[in-house]
């Protein structure tokens, strides 16, 4: 439930926490793009998607941002003081689910874009995976904008159902196809759902601080920190790790590429200290 009040410190809190969110999933949705001609163009479509997962969730962070910027001002001289809900506005946490709405399942489908699998696998894996995620993200909604711990409680343990699975699909099925990967890759893979658990868990736990006796303005600061913490590691480390596993295929995949680009990668080392002896 959203606060009456905040306190100067934790206006600036999730001021600040909100900026860096933007200003991370713009500038990794950026990078993302110009690197795209860095891979096999068979893994692009993995970059592309990550890139716009970025882009959707700085979009949304800027709602989100002005919602807040909105909702809450403060009479103090200065500007230094209680920042009080303005009547008739409110912190819209829609934003938020939105952005969940488009950007869990792309996340799930950037994994499977990556690993190349077979079309049939690939389409049984997004069959299964992007509905349960959209039925996982709809039924946190409900609980989210609920008044009382029990709606909260209750629409919070529905919404569980869906990620377990995700989880068991993850974990079980995409076992299946790590020995069909490159040897350099399948411990990075490994690794990277292990990151989306470890993320994913994130949300849960902030979803729950108000029934785990944190009360008021505090809860909300947590959860509204917790909720950016884990979009970044999210949809920004985690694109990241999906450009690193592009990369590390398109060179197992093709020798030659392999040898441009590391040839591309020397050079570019090698005048970095030219460049400074020039400066000195």
């Amino acid at each position: 439930m959203i606060p009456d009040s905040l306190t100067q410190l934790q206006y600036d809190t999730i001021y600040n926490i909100f900026s860096l969110v933007i200003a991370s999933q713009l500038f990794t949705s950026i990078f993302l793009v110009i690197s795209l001609p860095r891979v096999l163009p068979r893994y692009r479509q993995a970059l592309t998607v990550a890139a716009i997962v970025c882009g959707i969730a700085a979009y949304h962070y800027f709602r989100i941002f002005n919602s807040f910027t909105e909702a809450f001002v403060t009479e103090a001289v200065g500007g230094r003081g209680d920042y009080v809900q303005v009547a008739g506005a409110s912190f819209n946490e829609g934003y938020r689910y939105v952005d969940w709405l488009l950007t869990v399942p792309l996340l799930l489908l950037e994994l499977v874009a990556v690993l190349a699998l077979a079309r049939k696998v690939q389409s049984s894996l997004l069959t299964r995976l992007i509905p349960a995620a959209a039925l996982m993200i709809a039924l946190g909604y409900p609980g989210e904008m609920a008044s009382d711990n029990l709606t909260r409680g209750i629409f919070g343990l529905l919404s569980s159902l869906p990620f377990a699975y995700i989880l068991y699909v993850l974990f079980v099925e995409l076992t299946k196809s790590l020995d069909r990967q490159p040897a350099t890759v399948r411990k990075t893979i490994s690794l990277l759902r292990l990151l989306l658990l470890a993320t994913w868990g994130v949300y849960p736990i902030a979803y729950l601080l108000p029934g785990l006796g944190i009360d008021g303005s505090d809860a909300w600061v947590g959860l509204q920190i917790g909720y950016s913490v884990a979009d970044i590691l999210a949809k920004c480390l985690y694109g990241l790790i999906i450009f690193r596993i592009a990369r590390m295929k398109s060179f197992s995949d093709d020798q030659a590429f392999a040898e441009v680009e590391l040839t591309l990668e020397e050079a570019t080392s090698l005048k970095q200290p030219i460049v400074q002896n020039r400066r000195k």
